[in-house]
């Protein structure tokens, strides 16, 4: 065993150590229990004899970037790990046999397959992860102790552990999960460890199950810094364009000339510049032209040499036929003056009144710029509707309506249904007698209470509001009985804005 684990790190080394990672050597100390079941009667009152047993582990172990940008690396590692536990158990001291105590000391060659993922705490990392691992028998030992009542002492202890599949055997191989947090500083680490075996390490001669669990602490360095691989480029003039691409590999150039000198800096490589000296053009052959504007085009073919242009437009402005702001590549309407917001044309006008969409209320019914563009309407149908609201009535002090009002109100309603692009405004009024409050709540029921009956005769509720306005708005000074009983009225206003 002890040789298979040399050979096992040895692998890792050869490995690892060339590969492009880190590699730390890690070491600490940890507490290692067993954790049992099975059917043996009176376990339970036995199990708690058995108690931990402290040791170390130490190894190497590698640090693998996922990618450049990665917050998660790979760790794979090669650990040698103490493990087992004790057991001690007293007796009747009035017995032959006064303490018995046994110890199970197991060495193995843990090899952990971990994913971290590592966060920046300002100069230093927090790393968190965990993953499966392999655990390879190394060696171990068994030892027990007898103290008998009269002072005698025995002790017994194997070193060479029966290792195999049958019973009283160990595994050469076990299993299982480990996890991990802690932090990185620069080149030194420290983390927590806990490991859960989930193989029976150990095969009893009775029915049960036996793995390994540990809980320790790590302290690591790295061997070495992150190696970043880098493809080797040739570049015989170091001008950081590969000679493959480079149209002068022996001459320092610039990316723009495909690695050729441009001493002006024109972006014409020097050999087809025939004012390598001087920044021109490469129309002009690399040789500078009179451009007073600095629109790029030669004042000897430029249309207007002091105002910036376009080649196209043979270095004049783009042009601006209709004088409305917008220059005609922008322009929807380029011979008729607008505005920007509509791409340079006029603003609409969809129903052809005289009135434009913005200003028109009713945008696609022609009516008289007076009436907002909307069509006025009739006096006739204005005249019923004010007659009608002058024979609206209610019970006394009540917002319900009259069987008489009803009547009034079916008319409206005709009126409604045959105009059905008027909307209505149902203002409620009273006298200035009484508590205003209640006024104004009587007011507002008996708009709403009109607006409601309208409802049911099939008028639509978003073509109508109603308003109650309590006294605020009286017909007259409100002195005599009669002119309280005009305040108190329903008013019937149409609109078709």
């Amino acid at each position: 065993m002890k040789r298979s684990g040399l050979i096992l790190l040895t692998a890792f080394l050869a490995v690892f150590t060339n590969a492009q990672l880190r590699v730390a050597i890690a070491g600490g100390g940890h507490v290692s229990s067993v954790n049992e079941t099975n059917n043996l009667p009176g376990w339970d009152s036995v199990s708690g004899n058995y108690s931990s047993r402290t040791g170390i582990h130490f190894g190497f172990m590698a640090d693998l970037q996922l990618s450049h940008s990665s917050k998660i690396y790979f760790q794979p590692g090669i650990i040698f790990y103490n493990k087992g536990r004790k057991y001690a158990a007293p007796y009747d001291s009035t017995g032959v046999v006064k303490t018995f105590s046994s110890s199970q000391y197991i060495n193995y060659i843990d090899v952990p397959l971990n994913l971290v993922l590592k966060f920046h705490l300002g100069k230093n990392k927090f790393m968190i992860g965990g993953g499966p691992y392999a655990s390879f028998f190394y060696n171990g030992k068994e030892k027990t102790e007898t103290v008998f009542s009269d002072g005698h002492f025995e002790s017994t202890e194997n070193n060479d552990l029966p290792v195999g599949k049958k019973s009283d055997q160990y595994k050469i191989v076990d299993y299982g999960l480990n996890a991990l947090a802690g932090f990185e500083f620069g080149r030194v680490f420290i983390t927590a460890n806990y490991s859960r075996g989930f193989g029976d390490f150990y095969k009893p001669a009775y029915d049960g199950h036996l793995n390994h669990q540990v809980i320790g602490g790590t302290l690591g360095i790295y061997l070495g810094r992150p190696i970043e691989t880098e493809n080797i480029i040739k570049d015989k003039d170091k001008d950081g364009i590969a000679d493959k691409d480079d149209a002068c590999p022996t001459e320092p150039g610039t990316a723009a000339t495909h690695g050729c000198p441009d001493k002006d800096g024109d972006g014409i490589a020097d050999k087809d510049d025939q004012c390598p000296d001087e920044p021109g053009l490469a129309a002009n052959h690399g040789c500078p032209v009179h451009d007073r504007d600095n629109d790029g085009v030669a004042d000897e073919i430029d249309k207007c040499p002091d105002v910036a242009g376009l080649k196209k437009y043979d270095g004049c402005p783009i042009p601006d036929t209709d004088k409305d702001g917008v220059n005609d590549e922008e322009d929807k309407c380029p011979t008729v003056p607008g505005v920007a917001r509509y791409n340079g044309c006029p603003v609409p006008d969809s129903d052809g009144d005289g009135v434009n969409d913005e200003e028109d209320k009713c945008p696609t019914v022609a009516g008289p710029k007076e009436n907002n563009g909307c069509p006025e309407i009739k006096k006739e149908i204005i005249e019923k509707v004010n007659l009608a609201a002058r024979r609206i009535q209610f019970e006394k002090a009540k917002a319900n309506l009259l069987p008489a009002s009803l009547k009034v109100l079916d008319e409206v309603a005709q009126i409604l249904i045959q105009n059905r692009e008027l909307k209505l405004s149902i203002e409620g009024h009273s006298s200035s007698e009484g508590n205003y409050d209640v006024n104004m709540e009587l007011s507002q029921q008996r708009a709403e209470a009109v607006r409601q009956y309208l409802i049911t005769k099939g008028i639509d509720a978003h073509t109508m509001k109603a308003q109650g306005f309590g006294p605020n708005k009286p017909l007259n000074d409100g002195k005599t009985p009669a002119e309280k009983a005009l305040n108190r009225r329903v008013e019937l206003k149409l609109s078709n804005q």
